[in-house]
């Protein structure tokens, strides 16, 4: 009943805030936390985590993103897990490109026989890319900031902590601490764009209806100045620890239908539907999403891939 009382608070405080995200989202954002959260950890000493997950974003509708991620991390001793994380962004077709390479570091504190507190940084590198060859302006609009082309590299670093025991989890991260400006004024041209602070906010919880069903409310609320508040409620019910299907609701841009399943013990394959509910709607035929998890035992400890807080 603790963990419960726990979500709910965390589900207030989320509510509470009034900012935004420019970062890509994902409607399966619980599995794939190690992206968000450079102090997720899974405490699965020998495991080696990785998987990818792709996102066609507001589907048939022109210029519309596309997303490509891939993460890997595994623990390195009970008190220290690593990871790395790959996103690849296009926005427009190749209009804009946007590559994250990075490398977590988390540090576990144990609090106490049921509980953890980790803590974690990220850091590694953003390439931007711009490309409007081709563009076709009006004839009476001439915008010299489309004429020169952009590629160029700048450093990024992040942190987060991320609370987790049996049944509940909790999470806060900034991924993004540096506010490289991509697109600056420069030769009389004022250019647009520049990575802004994200604050991620995470948690769930697991309520086991019996041995074979579990209920896992979750929630993610993403927040960055000058952008709209962005927050995903979802519900996802387990069954046998192997079919798992819910529903999430995105604050007034989407509602959406989710299912994966355990192939084998060690891989895990799913797929989510969007369907848009703004204005976006009469453009798009919704978003797609699909992710491959895969557990790899280098020890051979056979520890059993539900109980990765993944599975919250």
């Amino acid at each position: 009943m603790k963990e419960i009382k726990l979500f709910f608070v965390f589900l207030m405080f989320v509510c509470a805030a009034a900012y935004g995200q420019q970062d890509p989202q994902y409607t399966q954002y619980m599995y794939n936390m190690s992206v968000v959260n450079p102090a997720y950890t899974t405490n699965e000493v020998g495991m080696l985590n990785f998987g990818a997950l792709y996102r066609s974003q507001w589907r048939n509708a022109v210029g519309s993103p596309k997303t490509l991620t891939f993460f890997a991390h595994t623990p390195m001793s009970d008190k220290i897990e690593v990871g790395l994380s790959f996103i690849s962004d296009d926005i427009g077709d190749g209009a804009l490109k946007e590559n994250n390479i990075y490398a977590d570091f988390a540090y576990i504190l144990k609090l106490d026989d049921k509980s953890n507190l980790s803590l974690g940084l990220k850091g590694g590198f953003t390439s931007f890319e711009t490309n409007f060859d081709g563009f076709m302006l009006p004839e009476f609009q001439d915008d010299p900031a489309f004429n020169e082309n952009i590629n160029s590299t700048f450093p990024n670093v992040g942190v987060g902590a991320f609370y987790h025991r049996e049944h509940f989890y909790a999470g806060v991260s900034v991924p993004n601490l540096l506010t490289t400006k991509h697109l600056e004024n420069k030769n009389g041209i004022n250019r647009i764009g520049s990575e802004k602070i994200h604050v991620f906010l995470t948690s769930g919880y697991v309520y086991e209806l019996n041995s074979n069903v579990k209920l896992k409310p979750s929630v993610l609320a993403k927040m960055v100045q000058g952008s709209p508040f962005t927050i995903d409620v979802s519900l996802n019910a387990l069954f046998l620890n192997r079919f798992e299907g819910g529903l999430s609701y995105r604050l007034e841009d989407s509602v959406s239908a989710m299912f994966n399943i355990a192939a084998t013990p060690a891989l895990r394959i799913g797929y989510a539907y969007d369907y848009t509910l703004s204005n976006l709607s009469t453009y798009s035929s919704g978003s797609h999403e699909i992710f491959v998890l895969f557990n790899l035992d280098l020890l051979g400890l056979d520890k059993g891939y539900d109980k990765s807080p993944r599975f919250y």
